[in-house]
């Protein structure tokens, strides 16, 4: 009966998710003007390992809304952060990013790909994001920052999380 009722939780989240493709700024290296780009399959591992490697620099830093550094962090600003190493700008908030590179079924989430919850009560209104770091079939890791331990890894198998999963997308 429960994997029923998770079954069906998934299958209206992913009817109700619609792909739309985005578009992520990127800076040129060379100059200070910025080039727009859709996520690809060029962009090479190196980059997505330099991504999730930054942000692994936050573990253990608390919550703080707005935040960006390690003197506090919020689950966007985490995301926003970790990318601009790699100069790529993408939107602060978590209702933007939510709206912005390729969706992707669960089932095909790679690290780097970013997975957005609905944690609130009785609403599937996305309100938190994190990225990718271990991706294998069944197995889902990802690093995000939460209100309660700051940034942390978690694992999308964990009953809350994969309760509160919305929809993934691939920003790169």
């Amino acid at each position: 009966m429960k994997n029923i009722i998770l079954l069906l939780i998934f299958s209206a989240c992913l009817a109700g998710c619609k792909s739309s493709k985005g578009v992520v700024t990127k800076k040129s290296k060379t100059s200070k003007t910025s080039t727009s780009r859709t996520p690809s399959s060029s962009t090479t591992s190196k980059e997505i390992k330099n991504i999730i490697n930054y942000a692994k620099t936050f573990e253990g830093t608390r919550y703080k809304y707005g935040g960006t550094t390690k003197r506090g962090m919020d689950c966007s600003g985490l995301v926003v952060t970790a990318f601009k190493i790699e100069d790529v700008l993408l939107p602060r908030t978590t209702g933007d990013l939510s709206k912005r590179g390729d969706w992707i079924d669960v089932k095909e989430v790679k690290e780097g790909d970013l997975l957005f919850f609905a944690t609130k009560k009785n609403s599937r209104k996305i309100n938190h994001v994190g990225i990718v770091t271990k991706s294998r079939p069944g197995h889902v890791e990802f690093i995000h920052s939460t209100t309660s331990r700051g940034v942390i890894t978690s694992n999308l198998a964990e009953k809350y999380w994969y309760l509160a999963y919305v929809q993934a997308r691939r920003m790169l």
